[in-house]
């Protein structure tokens, strides 16, 4: 099956976070619809959703702030992968960032993730040893 790729638009919120629930991408400390809110004040063109016969399957959100480029919520439904998706919204994002002038693309993967972890390396990713740090600023907690 063919993968329409768009930027998101409001109407597909409902079928969105009902995919990154699928996906197990959710917690419970950040509010999807809070994440959407603010993704669509930066670079909204980067938040970008795959379609198939009109269903709304894949999902990717990049990001970039004029040093590095970002990842996050890449999500393909369980019942269509092995298709493709994946790769073929990471390429698009790609282009979309290298477009914008982005040299190098940053993202994290929970260390129990092995299936992401030898997609992202397919992709030409690598690890590199760092530490992540977080000071969360606002609390979504519900």
């Amino acid at each position: 099956m063919p993968l329409e790729i768009r930027p998101f638009q409001e109407a597909d919120e409902a079928d969105v976070i009902a995919l990154w629930h699928l996906c197990e991408l959710t917690r419970p400390w950040n509010d999807p619809h809070k994440d959407i809110q603010r993704k669509l004040t930066e670079h909204r063109e980067l938040f970008l959703v795959g379609l198939t016969d009109g269903k709304l399957v894949a999902t990717v959100m990049a990001g970039y702030e004029g040093h590095r480029g970002s990842i996050n919520y890449l999500a393909v439904d369980p019942n269509f992968r092995q298709q493709n998706f994946g790769r073929q919204l990471m390429k698009v994002a790609e282009d979309l960032l290298r477009a914008l002038g982005c040299p190098k693309i940053n993202l994290q993967v929970r260390p129990t993730n092995q299936a992401i972890i030898e997609f992202y390396s397919r992709l030409g990713y690598d690890t590199y040893e760092s530490l992540n740090f977080s000071k969360r600023l606002e609390h979504d907690d519900k």
